[in-house]
């Protein structure tokens, strides 16, 4: 009998690829009923988490319904971070290792933040990012990536991956074939990586390799056209790019995963459906969807859209029954990876002693650290990607007045500052007259607006101390400068102990 669009096993292979999210603390009902009728993989996101102990609660559940479901995470333990969004990471992100560049200290992160994931119940994470970050105005990646030279972020890429994986969970190199050269968020557009061919091959693909080599579980895919290897296809959807390149050229045998489907580089261009159909067809096993688009209409249409591509000719059923092997195959993969690791404590301390490994001072410190009285702290904010999201808290101010009593902050967005004029003279200045002022700033060199401001505080106040939580982009104002390499809790502790001279860890490198 000829497949028909409700055939009970083509529904079923189109179930097994999709990796869906969805809303709540506790798996909803059509969740648990697409799992008995197929589905072997869900993705979590902050909106599905509220501590440990539920998610591993939630876990249990889910697996109550299939003991092999792949349970995956968006947790890069840096900015990106769906555990502590309440919070803020309490380890270092990617940038801030690849500074310290010590393989061991990464590695050592990676297991431990493996160990928590572990606990929870996950069996794979969408990270590391093996992004090489060779554009500084790159507004997706930045100190997501390990940093701007190929042979850093690939040794850090094979001890990141040895680290998490060493702990039981799987681990998911991205955004392939590199994502790092690009101007263009590709939650909201479709960005070009116009390197040739052997550019590209220099520059970008050997942390690829090397995550391959060190037997990473699964490779996420960009969304980005990459004309050198393909002038009209992004990755996600691009056989050259898949099966070609990843495939054949590295040798990729394990788990295509590709980046959330509903993004608008690839969205905006063939719809959601279409999308899913055009990437299953070019090589991706499982499609990752429900960052925004997380109800159960999202799941059907997609899987209507894989069946019904099925029927037509326009998705070969051999290509998604292969899909669907590999997604059943990295399962068990995956199961047997967490079960042959017992459940090892979380060192709470290695994220904050890896952030201080991190801190970088410009400037004669031994002339304004510590300082010598509470301080009036400005953190200038800007719009974050959605990858990284607004809810997560950043900064110095809070740590800081945990260990300087007195300590005022404000903070000032792009918005505010075009609309009131005098805010900085009102709310920055003002506050910090007669005491120190601090002024933090996130990915300065990237945001025209902000290195105006800045420029504007310290020209009033020469000896205001400046803490960059982003890329460092060239020389800063300021009578002393510190660079944190990321914004997580762990980063703004650690600036926090070296404002107060509470640090433990000895003295920060100098630039």
């Amino acid at each position: 009998m000829p497949a028909t669009p409700h055939s009970q096993e083509l529904r079923r292979l189109a179930l097994s690829v999709l990796q869906p999210g969805f809303t709540g603390t506790v798996a909803p009902d059509w969740i648990l009923r697409a799992i008995g009728d197929g589905l072997a993989s869900v993705v979590l996101f902050s909106r599905n988490i509220v501590s440990a102990e539920q998610v591993a609660r939630l876990s249990t559940q889910l697996r109550a319904a299939n003991p092999e479901l792949i349970i995956a995470i968006d947790e890069e333990a840096g900015d990106v971070t769906r555990l502590e969004t309440a919070t803020g990471a309490t380890r270092p992100g990617n940038f801030a290792l690849g500074t310290v560049d010590d393989p061991d200290l990464t590695e050592a992160v990676a297991r431990d933040l493996g160990r928590q994931l572990h606990a929870a119940g996950i069996s794979l994470d969408y990270a590391p990012s093996v992004d090489v970050n060779s554009n500084p105005d790159n507004p997706v990646i930045g100190v997501r990536s390990f940093g701007a030279d190929p042979a850093r972020v690939a040794r850090h890429a094979t001890a990141w991956v040895r680290g998490l994986q060493s702990a039981g969970v799987a681990a998911c190199a991205k955004h392939f074939p590199g994502h790092g050269d690009v101007a263009v968020d590709s939650h909201h557009g479709l960005p070009r990586y116009d390197a040739d061919a052997e550019t590209l091959a220099a520059q970008a693909l050997p942390p690829f390799r090397a995550a391959v080599e060190a037997g990473v579980g699964a490779v996420m895919t960009g969304h980005l056209l990459v004309p050198a290897l393909d002038p009209e296809l992004p990755a996600t959807l691009s056989p050259r790019i898949l099966h070609d390149l990843l495939r054949k050229e590295l040798g990729f045998d394990g788990l295509v995963v590709t980046d959330a489907i509903e993004m608008g580089a690839v969205a905006d261009r063939y719809g959601i459906g279409g999308a899913a159909v055009r990437a299953v067809a070019a090589g991706a096993d499982a499609v990752c969807v429900g960052g925004e688009n997380a109800g159960e209409d999202t799941a059907t249409l997609l899987t209507d859209a894989l069946t019904g591509a099925v029927v037509r000719g326009d998705l070969g059923a051999e290509r998604l029954a292969e899909a669907a092997d590999r997604v059943h195959r990295f399962a068990g993969w995956s199961r047997r990876l967490g079960l042959a690791v017992p459940l090892d404590p979380v060192r709470r301390d290695l994220g904050f002693t890896a952030a201080r490994r991190a801190l970088r001072v410009d400037g004669p410190a031994d002339r304004v650290l510590p300082l010598a009285a509470a301080p009036h702290v400005v953190e200038l904010v800007p719009s974050t990607n959605l990858a990284v999201g607004d809810a997560t808290p950043w900064g110095i101010g809070a740590p800081l007045r945990e260990r300087l009593p007195g300590t005022t902050s404000v903070r000032v967005p792009h918005a505010q500052l075009a609309e009131q004029p005098g805010v900085l003279a009102d709310h920055a200045l003002a506050p910090a007259a007669g005491r120190p002022l601090v002024v933090v700033v996130r990915d300065a060199a990237r945001h025209a607006w902000m290195a105006r401001a800045l420029a504007d505080l310290t020209a009033a106040r020469p000896d205001a101390v400046v803490v960059e939580m982003g890329l460092p982009g060239g020389p800063l104002p300021g009578a002393v400068r510190l660079y944190t390499h990321g914004a997580t809790a762990a980063c703004g502790v650690a600036a926090a102990e070296a404002l107060a001279g509470s640090r433990t860890g000895g003295v920060p490198a100098r630039y």
